[in-house]
């Protein structure tokens, strides 16, 4: 556990440090796009952030290969260096669309070749466990084409709810902790050594989220974009393919006493082969809605629209730092749900545990104008948005360039170059008023 954590820690430092230097390079090559009508930000922000996200995976891989008890995982296994090879490909493949915005059916390509290649290496499904049957081998092109199919529904998944600050990054961080631990629980809990590839890349892919959500929690400095939500999602689906379909259900039968205790004990990843990646069941069931929604309307299943689940979010009352929490909250629900229930199938607690949690969450769905008020002596610690307000009381209207007091009057735009900028308004057109636009000139007069 503790070469996990070192390899986690440094992956989130790379991560972290390498995303401010990504974001001048995103600024300076051009890769912030213009506002689109499906945007719901308001500034224009640079993307490339999947640069660090890759540096991060990148470092931990490295680490990870010269410690001691991880040595085996790449010394007998291909399945790393399968990995690597495939996110290099689909990373290079974000990077340009990230800045020239290539065809959807491109990308589409792009993607089964990077799981194609990820096949070629080794990282492959060879056989499902299926309940009540046990073990159903697979030949080897059954395997590869549901190998690819499984890595390009993740990738698209993860895409998918890419659409708010810190939303992708965080859910991914919540399923991926999830699955760390039931990987680990089967690596060491069951010494199935085949468990191990699978709870590295889960650790590193926490790392590489953490790393990057400081800098894209709402307001976003700068986004990950296709180069780094296609990247996140396919490490994600590599870790699901190489713990459920190349972990033989008959070594978890010699520990926990028959087949069928062992195939009941894998419930968590037999869901990952049926409907790609549980752990992620919300984004999975965005896709699947995107798709039945735009061709019920006639569309291409790869237009882009404003019908997402955090796009609905939106629209029924909830702030956006709201939105991301709720989706972050249903994400581990499912998620660390399914691992518990792995833990203790026989305990019966667990089932009306999570229908208790899931009616708090339907409850949180239908408050969406409901705004908590701190108490007056942690007012100073919380956003203004928190703070109690007088009754009666108003904005203060800025003061006008001869010190008196000026009518309140709507912020117009000014153009970008204005001294004070930080964060998202550094590239973009910042809102002030006239008033602070009149003092700011009269200030520049001689005396």
């Amino acid at each position: 556990m503790r070469e996990y954590l070192l390899t986690l820690c440094v992956t989130v430092a790379v991560t972290y440090l390498l995303t401010g230097p990504v974001r001048k390079f995103a600024i300076a090559a051009g890769a912030m796009p213009a506002i689109r009508a499906r945007d719901v930000h308001r500034e224009p922000t640079p993307r490339l952030g999947g640069i660090a996200m890759f540096g991060g995976l990148c470092a931990g891989l490295l680490v990870a290969d010269h410690l001691v008890n991880m040595d085996d995982v790449f010394a007998l296994s291909s399945e790393p260096r399968a990995l690597l090879s495939g996110a290099a490909l689909i990373w290079l493949i974000g990077v340009l669309d990230d800045k020239f915005e290539i065809d959807a059916l491109i990308k589409l390509g792009g993607q089964m070749i990077a799981a194609g290649v990820m096949v070629a290496q080794g990282l492959t499904i060879l056989w499902i466990p299926v309940p009540g049957v046990g073990t159903v081998s697979l030949t080897a092109w059954q395997g590869n084409l549901l190998t690819v199919a499984l890595v390009v529904i993740t990738i698209n998944a993860v895409n998918f709810v890419d659409g708010l600050d810190g939303l992708a990054a965080g859910m991914v961080c919540i399923t991926s902790a999830a699955f760390f631990l039931y990987a680990y629980r089967m690596w060491v809990g069951y010494g199935i050594e085949a468990a191990a590839p699978a709870s590295l890349f889960a650790a590193v892919l926490v790392g590489m989220c953490l790393g990057f959500l400081p800098h894209n929690m709402h307001p976003a400095r700068i986004f990950m974009g296709d180069s780094g939500s296609m990247l996140i999602g396919l490490v994600l689906a590599a870790g699901a393919i190489s713990i459920t379909g190349r972990v033989d259900p008959d070594r978890i039968a010699y520990s926990v006493g028959s087949e069928r205790d062992a195939v009941h004990a894998m419930v968590p990843v037999y869901m990952p082969i049926i409907f790609p990646l549980t752990i992620i069941a919300i984004p999975i069931a965005d896709l699947v809605l995107a798709i039945v929604r735009r061709t019920w309307k006639g569309q291409s299943p790869f237009a882009a629209d404003r019908g997402h689940l955090h796009h609905r979010l939106l629209q029924i009352g909830h702030s956006h730092s709201r939105a991301v929490l709720i989706m972050y909250f249903w994400s581990g629900l499912i998620a660390f749900g399914a691992v518990l229930y792995s833990v203790h199938a026989d305990s019966m607690w667990i089932v009306p545990v999570i229908v208790v949690l899931s009616a708090v969450g339907l409850v949180l769905l239908l408050l969406p104008r409901f705004r908590p008020r701190a108490p007056r002596w942690a007012e100073s610690f919380v956003p203004p948005r928190y703070r109690r307000r007088v009754r009666g009381q108003h904005p203060v209207p800025p003061p006008a360039a001869d010190g008196t007091s000026a009518p309140f009057e709507e912020p117009v735009a000014v153009g970008v170059g204005v001294s004070g900028m930080n964060g998202a308004t550094a590239v973009g057109a910042r809102r002030l008023y006239e008033g602070d636009r009149a003092g700011t000139a009269a200030d520049r007069k001689p005396a």
